[in-house]
């Protein structure tokens, strides 16, 4: 994802935003987006008479920053767009605040109430968490561990199309850690439950949060070991082993498919491991 940590300083606070400081604005899951930049100003002509609720994010080159939900008013100077296109097809967007910021919106969306006595919960007072009065715990921004795998087959890798995915790439295996497994147990399962393919000899490589909706990608490399491919229908439409210089689009580098993609055709090319 685009890296402009220099410019975000991630930060918590409960105070209410004020008049000129920046917004992140979402109508559902796209950005409500001024011509020159990713941000509105609290209290601009862009907001009107809205002034809705709204979560602190820190700071972005010194300003506060802030996060909330307005509707598209189709005003002069905006547009929208899609949080995946931002992520997706747009280097120049900070992909890293754009994904925390939508994550953590639909969070305090989503636990206005107790998930375990149903009374309403308020902001913490000293860090991010939503907290219940009547039980005394807090309910923290949700976090769900994925793993996505690229498999090797000597001079070839293993891509597949979503059968739920419209856009045009072919992407990799990858599925959500059961309860009780270990990360390189749910490789083995997820590989096996969608493809019918046997795998070994996995190592990870790197990590990626991904909004859709709210995941810790942990990403691996894997050989492939045995069995034909049968895929699993209600998750992929396609599937099959690709040349480094021969295969089907694939997802960008800002992407952790990209990457392992990327990494894995550098390795054949080396004619080594992948590591």
């Amino acid at each position: 994802m685009g890296n402009h940590s220099a410019q975000w300083v991630p930060g918590w606070s409960d105070e209410a935003p004020k008049d000129g400081d920046l917004l992140l604005a979402f109508s559902g899951s796209s950005i409500i987006k001024p011509g020159n930049g990713w941000f509105l100003r609290w209290g601009g002509p862009e907001m009107g008479d809205s002034r809705p609720e709204a979560l602190a994010m820190g700071t972005w080159c010194g300003h506060r920053l802030f996060v909330s939900t307005l509707p598209d008013t189709g005003l002069p100077g905006l547009s929208t767009v899609t949080l995946r296109d931002a992520i997706l097809q747009m280097p120049e967007a900070p992909t890293e605040l754009l994904s925390t910021g939508y994550q953590v919106w639909q969070w305090w969306q989503d636990h206005r109430f107790c998930g375990r006595c149903g009374e309403s919960t308020q902001a913490h007072p000293r860090e991010r968490a939503r907290w219940c009065g009547r039980c005394n715990i807090p309910w923290y921004p949700r976090i769900s561990p994925c793993v996505i795998v690229v498999i090797r087959r000597d001079d070839r890798f293993l891509l597949a199309r979503s059968s739920r995915v419209t856009r045009n790439f072919y992407s990799l295996i990858a599925g959500f850690v059961e309860p009780g497994e270990s990360l390189e147990q749910a490789v083995i399962r997820e590989v096996k439950e969608e493809t019918g393919l046997d795998v070994g000899n996995i190592r990870y490589q790197s990590s990626q949060a991904w909004p859709f909706p709210h995941q810790m990608m942990m990403g691996f490399f894997a050989d492939y070991q045995g069995g034909e491919l049968v895929l699993q229908e209600d998750e992929l439409a396609d599937a099959g082993w690709y040349t480094s210089n021969e295969h089907p689009p694939v997802p960008p580098v800002t992407t952790i498919a990209g990457q392992l993609i990327h990494s894995m055709k550098d390795a054949i090319a080396a004619g080594g491991e992948s590591s």
